[in-house]
């Protein structure tokens, strides 16, 4: 039981206090006691419980009361059985008694009141029913964790509005309240009460940016939510009439957590004592309920697809109609990038990812905006933001910007497992530089920073700098697995180079593989040559046996990956023997099928493919407030590609 303040009584004039429901308010009898007295015993109204600890009574009277020696270890406190109908109707006597004195009173009278916050702290999409666990000045994760959750307001709602509802102090539409988290102050008080009182609710000033309050009034019109609590505003005062009464306030994130916000967020209450005008306020008691801020989340691409995104250009029309195949079959939506929106940049992964925000009441998915402002720059904020689909975005949005800013860069494990810790939703994957020269490059700090604020995906840095163009896509990928639940392919540039040599002696030296370029000219090595192997090593670009250009699994059933022809074969021309079955062949060990259909610009002239020129949005998936807490993860980094 919470702790309440301690009483002071005294002998010459009776002593007022408030006692609230729910705590236990210490009484000292020791302080006050007469000269010359050793012992006292306490009575009180039916409405009070007294405990007395920390020694037996000395002695007992027939009526049942008891006498306990004053010692000042003596621990006394009060508890209130329910909230009083008028101010001090519940009295607390306490008698002193001496060997050479006659007994002496001290009287208190108590009011109770019941004063509570309450929200989701069990997170099971509902306000902590009555009976439930207090603990709500704690978060904990786990599945028998305690605290709530609050989701970033980062969606618009409202058609009018001009940018993301967390950024404004009003509540537009209906729509807007069900991405907050409801708050309910109880209160139940004689009808006098607050003429001597007040209640303040408040937030730290460090968490004020973090997050907004809107307190609703009667009637259940839009104008009549307020904003009360959030940036510049950290306390405000509740004007509550007496008697019994519910407040609703509803709660909207402003911040995602990153490297100077850990995610939590204290909304408390406060009760005041203003009935002496020449004395400051005295604080009485407080009720607190703890947040945590909803992290981002990334979603594999094992993962069934809701949504695929697409660029339209001059020359995919073909690619554009076998896509919409395979999202027909796959029963998930296409959305396709105009000419006009792109403005002639296809890498839609490059631009943004998609993933997840989720609480109890609402799972809301958040576009997360690179800041490598291309073409594409518009899309995510003017295409994809909209309602109950969020916006996000991180890093320099001036300046210079690196390849591995952009987000072929970013991928994500499906649940894994290492060593003894789970991560049931995997972990993000992010290329590095081996380490720091004039040539290297790194993801902006920003970018990492809030990735791994985010707590439940650890990220993983993968070397991937020594590519042309450093993106880690360009050299690993999932796909779907039966017994294993998924499988890693990754690129193999000696493997790659193999099979060149094979087609070579086999007679297809002078197959053109892409325009203008022969397989003789690919083994030719010819210095500043964009093909020149060692020195770029751009195989990544262009056919890997061991790994799929695949930008989700797009088969209901799990099971099927489907590539985008953009190598070995031109248009009208016959294939080269070997090579897509040296991709099938892999697939198949890996318990997958492979589907394929042919895109006629390569991707190594920056003209784009499936891999980084579609990206699809995925089911989320498990919930992650249920997790056991994240541990901290040192700097891994894997080499070697």
């Amino acid at each position: 039981m919470a702790q309440g303040t301690v009483i002071h009584v005294a002998l010459e004039q009776p002593t007022y206090a408030v006692c609230v429901l729910g705590t236990e308010a210490q009484l000292d009898v020791y302080s006050s006691a007469p000269t010359g007295c050793t012992s006292f015993s306490v009575s009180a109204s039916p409405g009070v419980v007294v405990d007395v600890a920390h020694g037996p009574p000395t002695k007992k009277k027939p009526t049942g009361s008891s006498k306990w020696s004053l010692d000042p270890s003596l621990e006394v406190s009060l508890r209130m059985r329910a909230a009083s109908v008028s101010t001090g109707d519940q009295k607390v006597q306490i008698s002193y008694y001496g060997p050479k004195t006659s007994p002496v009173q001290a009287l208190l009278y108590v009011t109770g009141v019941e004063i509570s916050l309450s929200t989701d702290i069990t997170r099971t999409g509902k306000v902590k029913p009555a009976g439930a666990p207090k603990g709500q000045r704690t978060w904990t994760w786990g599945p028998r964790g305690q605290g709530a959750i609050l989701l970033v307001n980062c969606d618009k709602d409202n058609p009018k509005s001009s940018t993301v509802d967390c950024r404004d102090d009003e509540v537009l539409v209906s729509e807007d309240l069900q991405d907050m988290s409801l708050v309910t102050l109880n209160t139940k008080t004689p009808r006098d009460f607050f003429a001597t009182h007040r209640l303040l609710l408040h937030v730290a000033k460090s968490e004020m940016d973090k997050v907004r309050v809107f307190q609703a009034s009667r009637g259940k019109q839009i104008s009549r939510y307020r904003a009360v609590l959030g940036p510049e505003q950290p306390c405000h005062p509740l004007e509550l009439p007496g008697g019994q009464h519910s407040t609703d306030f509803y709660v909207e994130g402003l911040a995602f957590p990153d490297a100077n916000f850990p995610g939590l967020i204290s909304l408390t209450v406060s009760l005041l004592d203003t009935s002496n005008p020449e004395l400051p306020n005295t604080l009485i008691f407080q009720d607190s309920v703890v947040f945590r801020v909803a992290p981002w989340i990334m979603t594999p691409n094992t993962q069934p697809p809701e949504e695929v995104y697409v660029c339209r250009m001059f020359e995919n029309e073909d690619f554009l109609k076998s896509l919409t195949e395979l999202t027909k079959e796959a029963k998930c939506k296409l959305t396709v990038c105009t000419m006009e929106q792109n403005m002639e940049d296809r890498w839609m992964q490059d631009e943004m990812e998609v993933g997840y925000i989720q609480a109890p009441h609402k799972t809301l998915p958040v576009v997360f905006d690179s800041p490598r402002n291309r073409g594409l720059k518009e899309f995510p904020i003017k295409c994809v933001l909209g309602p109950d689909f969020g916006y996000v975005t991180r890093g320099p949005q001036t300046g210079e910007v690196s390849d591995l800013d952009s987000f072929g860069n970013l991928e994500v494990s499906p649940p894994v497992k290492v060593g003894r810790k789970k991560y049931p939703l995997g972990r993000i994957l992010i290329g590095s530089s081996c380490y720091p020269s004039s040539e290297s490059q790194e993801m902006h700090q920003a970018l990492q920073d809030f990735l791994s604020a985010q707590q439940v995906q650890a990220p993983v840095k993968l070397y991937s700098d020594w590519l042309f163009v450093g993106h880690v896509d360009e050299f690993l990928s999932f796909v779907p697995a039966h017994k294993k639940g998924f499988r890693l392919l990754l690129a193999s540039p000696s493997s790659c180079y193999r099979l060149f040599e094979e087609k070579q002696k086999e007679g297809y030296g002078n197959m053109t593989l892409f325009d203008e370029v022969r397989e003789d000219q690919l083994l030719s090595n010819g210095k500043g040559s964009p093909l020149a192997l060692p020195s770029q090593a751009s195989f990544p670009e262009v056919p890997f046996p061991t790994v799929p250009p695949a930008s989700r699994n797009l088969s209901p059933t799990w099971t099927t990956e489907h590539l985008a022809l953009s190598w070995g074969v031109r248009a009208g021309q016959p294939e080269v023997p070997g090579w897509l079955e040296c991709v099938r062949r892999r697939l198949r060990g890996a318990g997958g099928k492979t589907r394929c259909y042919y895109y006629q610009h390569p991707g190594w002239i920056y003209l784009g493919n499936v891999e980084s020129g579609a990206w699809a949005l995925g089911v989320e998936g498990v919930p992650w407030s249920p997790l056991g807490k994240p541990q901290r993860t040192g700097r891994e980094k894997v080499t070697g590609a």
